[in-house]
């Protein structure tokens, strides 16, 4: 935090002094925060919380919050297929994925994937 000093006059500049004399006494008279902190854990501990129980924190927060479950994959634009089933032409396949059992059925008996290729 920059304060432009040249810009103050004499009493702005005695002010921001007595202000910040003020703050330090302040922060002088606190007690260290690892005493404080340690003071806590241990009145918390003694009731059977703990703090980030009390007040919050990673790991309150993370027991509070349910996960977020992964999307499996990822979202592909559509694409037009690529092979039709001879003997029923409504299916088709893209390419993309799984095997149709149609397919499967088929590539088993010999046939070859190229087969079933739709001319355009």
């Amino acid at each position: 935090m920059a304060i432009d000093l040249n810009g103050l006059s004499a009493k702005e500049l005695d002010s921001l002094i007595n202000k910040a004399k003020a703050r330090k006494t302040t922060l002088k008279k606190r007690k260290p925060i690892t005493t404080v902190r340690s003071k806590l854990r241990q009145l918390a501990e003694a009731e059977g919380y703990t703090v980030e129980e009390l007040f919050g924190g990673r790991a309150a927060k993370a027991a509070a919050k349910p996960r977020k479950v992964a999307k499996k994959g990822r979202k592909l634009g559509k694409v037009a297929p690529k092979y039709r089933n001879p003997a029923n032409p409504k299916e088709t396949w893209t390419g993309r994925g799984k095997q149709p059992r149609w397919m499967a059925a088929l590539t088993k008996k010999g046939k070859k994937v190229e087969d079933f290729l739709i001319k355009k």
